[in-house]
């Protein structure tokens, strides 16, 4: 959107609703786009029931990619990331973590490097990059977003090399 370039992804993702689009989704969506073009995340931060993780989806529909939801808790670990970041970067499909600030201050410091590794291996538009000690093919449409829900009890501060990824 504005200035930016995406591939539609002709994924068939069925007749479905739509968002409505107010100010504030369209803000999110320029934001969100901008954040794609440099090879970022998005990270849409507010109170619970306020549309984070439905105009990041809604956002995937419009550009025909799948997003898969995925409802993070304490109880994650670098491991179980690692394969899922790992799927991803091969399909080329895009995540939307919710409530990532949940996850543990340690595992969320291993995450910021999983990531950074995808990332740098698309800033470099590498065909093939190494993930964990495993080789795999890199699909440069995937993505990865997060919502969070600040202020409330249980939830972890992003470090800051993970913040500098969304």
């Amino acid at each position: 959107m504005s200035n930016s370039y995406y591939v539609y992804g002709y994924e068939y993702l069925g007749a479905s609703m739509r968002l409505v689009i107010t100010p504030l989704t369209d803000k999110c969506y320029l934001c969100l786009m901008g954040a794609l073009q440099l090879d970022l995340g998005g990270a849409p931060a507010g109170p619970a029931g306020t549309g984070k993780t439905e105009t990041t989806k809604d956002l995937s529909k419009a550009l025909a990619k799948q997003c898969v939801v995925f409802n993070c808790s304490e109880s994650l670990d670098y491991r179980m990331m690692g394969k899922f970041f790992s799927g991803l970067s091969s399909t080329g499909a895009w995540c939307c973590f919710d409530e990532f600030n949940r996850i543990d201050i340690e595992v969320l410091s291993v995450i910021a490097q999983q990531l950074l590794t995808i990332r740098n291996a698309k800033a470099q538009k590498l065909p093939k990059f190494m993930f964990e000690g495993r080789e795999l093919k890199l699909n440069p449409s995937c993505a990865a977003f997060i919502t969070m829900n600040p202020g409330y009890a249980g939830r972890t501060e992003l470090p800051d090399n993970l913040k500098a990824l969304f």
